[in-house]
Parts: C-alpha cells; sequence; structure tokens
C-alpha cells in the first residue's frame, strides 16, 4: 500500500470513528440538541470536510474548468442537499463510503499497474564504459554504436549490442517472462533490459538507445493506454451522456413533484438519493480497470499488447495466419544434399556462398556454412537481390543466378524435378544449370503444441504462408496438422492471401497474422491483429505488430487468447451488474422506495464489487477456460 493510499485508510478510520461516535449519541435520544440547527449541522459537518474535502476541491476546481459533470460533482451536489434537508447522518455516510470505494479504486489501480511497473523498471540508468583505465558511467542515450561498454555481474544490459569478450548467463524473465536464463559468450547478440548474471561482459553497442529493445517495449508500456477498446469507448461516450441526464433528471424531481403535490423537503432528499444512485463510477472505473488488468496478466508471461483494443480483439479471432520460417520452423538451415551438374560439389557451393555473400537471410547463412571457407565478396560484382526470388550477380566475370524455381524460369533455364521436402536452392552460371542446393529447416519447439493449443480456445482456421516450395510447405503443415497452407508467394502474394482470408471471415471476427520477419511488416499491418516475434523478430515488424511474443514462444497465443476473452467477460459481467443494480434502485429512488443508505449501496457497494471483480482479470491461469 502507498503513503497516500495509507492517509487515505486513516482518514476513512478516523472518519468512521467520529461517524460511530455521533450515532450513537443520536440513536439514545438523549441529546435532543443533536439533531437541531447549527448543532447537528456543524458537528456532522466536521468529519464530513475531513473525509470529503478532496472531492468538493476536485468538483470546484472542475467546474471552474469547464468540466461540470463527473462523479465529484454529483457528491458533492447530493451531500449538500442531504445536509440541506436536515439528513446530516445520510450526508456523512455518502461522503464516507463514497471514500471506501475509491481507497478499493486506487489498490485495484496499484495492482493492476505493478506488472507494467515491473515492466517499466528494465529501463538501465547507466552504462560503463573504459577511459584512460577506469570505468566511468554514463547515460545510455549519450553512448554511440560501434562502443565498446562493460557490464559487470549482477548489473542490467543497458543496450543492444554483441558480446566481444566474456561469458555469463543472462536473466531474461523481466523481458520474456522466462525464469531460465540463457547463456551469453564471445559473439552472442545481448539485448537490453536483461539483467547480466556472474560473469563480466564486454559488449560491443549495435544500435544507439532510442532503437534498443529495451526503449521500444517502454514506448509500447506507455501508448498501451491510449488505444482504448470498442467497449471502453462506448464507456466513455455513455458516461458523457449519462451523468448531465441523471443531474437534469434529479433537478426536475427537486423541483417539478412539490409545485404540483408539495413536501419540498422529501423531493429534494429524492433527488440527492437520485444523483446518488446514478454515479458511474462503477462503470467509468471497472471496465478500463478490466482491460489494463489483462493487459498487465498478459506482460507476466512476457506478452505484450499495445493496447485494449487489440486485447479485445484477440478475445474475437477465429483465424490465425502464421508465416513459416522463424515462426513455426528454426530458421536454422542447414544444407542436407548438393547435386552439382557441369561442376564439382565445391564449386558449386562456393557459386552459391559468392552468390549469397550480402544477404542476412538464413538460407544464405547455412549455405556459407556449408561452403566452410572464407567468401572473398572482391569476386562479386553487381549483385542485385531479387524479392521472392533470389539473387543475380556478377562472380569472377561470369554472370550467376542463386535462387529458386521462379528466377530460373525467368531466365529461361531448365532446371530438373526435385521430390525433397526442404527448400531446394537452384544454381545457374552463364544462363546454363550448374546444381542444386537442399536446405532442410526443423519444426520450432511447441509449434505443434501451438497449433493444438489454438484450435483448443476455439480458434477455427490455423493458415501458413510461406515463400518455399510446395513440397516443403506441405511437409511442414502434414507435421502440426494445419488447416490451409499457400507457398511459393512473394511478400505482396502474402498481403494478397490475407486479404482474401479477411473477406471470408464473418462478420465481428477476426484474423491474426503471425510473423518474425521485416517482409512480414506489410501482412502484420494489414490483418486485424498483427502478432510479432520480440526476440529474434526484425525491427519493422515489431514496429508493425498489435502483440509482441518478447520471447519467440508461439505457445504463449492461446494462453493471451485465454487472457483476453476471460477480460472480456469479466468487463460485460461489470457493466450488466452495474447498470442493472443502479436502474433498479433509481426507479426505485424516484418512488421514495429507496433511503440514502441504499442509495450508497447502488454507489459505492456496486463499484466496490465490480472492482474487485475487474481485478480477476489480473491472475492468469494455463488452465483457465477460454470460453
Amino acid at each position: 500500500m502507498t503513503d497516500k493510499q495509507k492517509k487515505m485508510l486513516f482518514r476513512i478510520l478516523f472518519t468512521f470513528v467520529l461517524f460511530a461516535g455521533l450515532m450513537a449519541v443520536d440513536k439514545t435520544g438523549r441529546v435532543s440538541w443533536l439533531q437541531k440547527f447549527p448543532y447537528g449541522f456543524i458537528l456532522y459537518l466536521i468529519p464530513y470536510l475531513l473525509i470529503g474535502y478532496d472531492i468538493i476541491w476536485k468538483a470546484v476546481r472542475n467546474i471552474r474548468h469547464g468540466q461540470i459533470f463527473d462523479e465529484n460533482f454529483l457528491m458533492m451536489i447530493a451531500t449538500f442537499g442531504a445536509f440541506g434537508v436536515g439528513e446530516y447522518s445520510e450526508a456523512l455516510a455518502v461522503m464516507l463510503f463514497y471514500q471506501v470505494g475509491e481507497l478499493f479504486q486506487n489498490y485495484a489501480v496499484s495492482r493492476s499497474r505493478q506488472s507494467i511497473t515491473e515492466m517499466m523498471n528494465i529501463c538501465p540508468e547507466y552504462a560503463n564504459i573504459e577511459e584512460n583505465g577506469q570505468l566511468i558511467q554514463v547515460d545510455p542515450d549519450e553512448v554511440e554504436p560501434g562502443t565498446i561498454i562493460i557490464i559487470k555481474a549482477g548489473e542490467r544490459i543497458p543496450l543492444d549490442g554483441l558480446v566481444v569478450e566474456g561469458e555469463s548467463m543472462i536473466d531474461t524473465a523481466a523481458l520474456t517472462g522466462e525464469p531460465v536464463p540463457r547463456k551469453a559468450s564471445t559473439g552472442d547478440e545481448v539485448i537490453s533490459g536483461c539483467v547480466n548474471g556472474s560473469g563480466t561482459l564486454k559488449v560491443q553497442v549495435t544500435k544507439p538507445f532510442e532503437d534498443s529493445t529495451v526503449a521500444k517495449i517502454l514506448e509500447l508500456v506507455e501508448n498501451a493506454g491510449n488505444k482504448k477498446a470498442k467497449v471502453e469507448n462506448f464507456i466513455t461516450r455513455f458516461a458523457r451522456y449519462y451523468t448531465p441526464v441523471v443531474t437534469i433528471g434529479a433537478a426536475l424531481l427537486a423541483v417539478i413533484p412539490p409545485l404540483l403535490l408539495g413536501g419540498w423537503g422529501e423531493w429534494i432528499q429524492r433527488a440527492c438519493i437520485f444523483l446518488v444512485i446514478s454515479c458511474p463510477c462503477a462503470l467509468v472505473i471497472s471496465v478500463p480497470l478490466g482491460f489494463f488488468g489483462g493487459i498487465g496478466a498478459a506482460s507476466k508471461i512476457g506478452v505484450l499488447v499495445k493496447g485494449s483494443n487489440y486485447l479485445e480483439a484477440v478475445a474475437e479471432m477465429t483465424t490465425i495466419v502464421f508465416d513459416k520460417t522463424g515462426t513455426l520452423t528454426k530458421g536454422e538451415f542447414q544444407v542436407t544434399e548438393v547435386l552439382a551438374e557441369g561442376c564439382s560439389r565445391e564449386e558449386l557451393l562456393k557459386l552459391a556462398a559468392l552468390g549469397e555473400g550480402y544477404s542476412n537471410h538464413p538460407i544464405s547463412g547455412s549455405i556459407k556454412a556449408a561452403y566452410g571457407k572464407p567468401v572473398d565478396l572482391t569476386l562479386v560484382t553487381e549483385a542485385e537481390e531479387i524479392a521472392g526470388h533470389g539473387i543475380h550477380a556478377q562472380i569472377e566475370g561470369k554472370a550467376v543466378l542463386v535462387g529458386n524455381e521462379k528466377l530460373m524460369q525467368e531466365n529461361r533455364i531448365s532446371v530438373p524435378g526435385h521430390q525433397s521436402t526442404g527448400t531446394v536452392v537452384y544454381v545457374a552460371r552463364d544462363g546454363k544449370f550448374a546444381g542444386t542446393i537442399v536446405i532442410s529447416d526443423a519444426i520450432k519447439d511447441g509449434a505443434r503444441e501451438a497449433v493444438r493449443d489454438m484450435k483448443q480456445v476455439g480458434v477455427k482456421k490455423c493458415v501458413m504462408l510461406t515463400g518455399d516450395r510446395q513440397a516443403a510447405a506441405q511437409d511442414v503443415a502434414q507435421q502440426l496438422n494445419l488447416d490451409e497452407v499457400h507457398a511459393e508467394l512473394l511478400p505482396a502474394d502474402k498481403v494478397s492471401r490475407v486479404e482474401e482470408l479477411l473477406s471470408k471471415q464473418p462478420e465481428g471476427k477476426r484474423l491474426a497474422f503471425v510473423g518474425d520477419g521485416i517482409n512480414d511488416a506489410p501482412v502484420l499491418t494489414r490483418a486485424d491483429i498483427g502478432i510479432a516475434m520480440g526476440s529474434m523478430g526484425s525491427d519493422a515488424a515489431i514496429e508493425a505488430a498489435d502483440v509482441v511474443l518478447m520471447d519467440d514462444d508461439v505457445r504463449k497465443i492461446a494462453a493471451v487468447v485465454k487472457i483476453s476473452r476471460k477480460t472480456l467477460r469479466i468487463v460485460k459481467q461489470n457493466i450488466v451488474f452495474a447498470l442493472g443494480v443502479k436502474a433498479l434502485v433509481l426507479v426505485l429512488g424516484a418512488f421514495g422506495m429507496a433511503n440514502m443508505w441504499e442509495a450508497v449501496f447502488a454507489d459505492v457497494g456496486v463499484s466496490v464489487i465490480a472492482i474487485l471483480n475487474a481485478m480477476r482479470a489480473l491472475q492468469y491461469s494455463a488452465t483457465s477456460k477460454a470460453s
């Protein structure tokens, strides 16, 4: 509990003691002057101001700023009216229990923010650099790419980079939600926000702080609250019109009936009761709190949701589309077969390695690894990458093509058919076919479980899109039990396929796309929900996505579906409960069948129950139902 909450609790307890004492004296009937003006008025006014001065001040301040119709205004007018008709104890009770509700609300918000606050604490305060044999601490913003920084045991990694010296275990729990540390040694990439374990590391910075992993995560977290769900927007609009309407209704209730029937005091009291009941706290607090709790629950398991609108969309998802390489498969390619034609095996691998020399694609890396020698790029000129096809380059004065069957067909080069389920790379030199290299990729750990879990939580269709060959794609689809697969696609083709799938979606149902590469960014943007890999994914993919898996574990998508559906269920429960109780007690209050105590329950009691219910969104159980 914060210091502010402790002070509020003390005010509530102290006021409650004073209130209980006044009520005890009042009920004995021995002190008749307690109900007479101004004695009772003054004695009840003291604890009233003690507990409610901040509400009155907020109401006055908001009125000065033109923001009249809010819960502070309703509480002030209702309690002033109660004092005006001599209902001192009711006026004090309304303000006291309203503040009890506010305390519950503040505590609930603090709890729901806790996991988000932990995420915000990943921001590093300094970076160590060595100057003249001494370590000095500098602001991470001031460190340029290429600088060597020293990260001591127990320190938080301030910037993304490559380990150039040392070995240690890295605690990634703050980013991924996974408690198992990861080993980092020379040549390994480390990302900011993680905590260095037992060893000292020297790291060469690869990105400025504003482009680092930790900076992007903090930006996502800070902006998450700005993107409201449809339900939240509805409640915001509802409260904007609801509060003035009930205020005007209360004023009419206080004036029109007594003009016709008399009894001003009774009707003013009914109007005050009407105002207390109508306060929309339960809705305007519990609905955003529920979504905030859902986002917090997702962050605990290492998934960042960029806004409550995306959490709501995940709950409505019925189709999920996966990219293949790096998403469902490891992206750790290995050359499994080399078939040379008109040249030696080594010469074929050399041509392919030189042709792929400027590419960072995993397939390029596997070819270079199979070649096993340093790639002399001075032998390569005029290298051109043709998206979705391959490479065209001049190698030692000869035109070399390295790519898929489409590339060969476009250049009218005949290639033999191949039945391998792996990725096939064809090589041609000076217009003549030179050979085939087969590269295989393994299914990613957890991919089978991810697809199975998605179907268990009610996602009806699991689709895979890939630029790989049809045979390789079909093999992966069969292993994972996918419903649909589309292969040999260019990046633009993937967008077209997603648009085609979107056109078939039923009204109110959503489609998600999961990808990790820079070429996935257009598809991530086009889908209803874009889900990107945060650990190995490209910056463009993470920027375009709506949901980010910080440890690339696709199994967590089903968990987020469960969290989102639970959150939406809780929000809808609160809306129905709050509106139902308020409507009932409003009618009773207007007809004089509800007193101020029942009005307090309809406001504060309903708010507390709704807030406690909203806090359940913070709790996630892997075995919880998703429906």
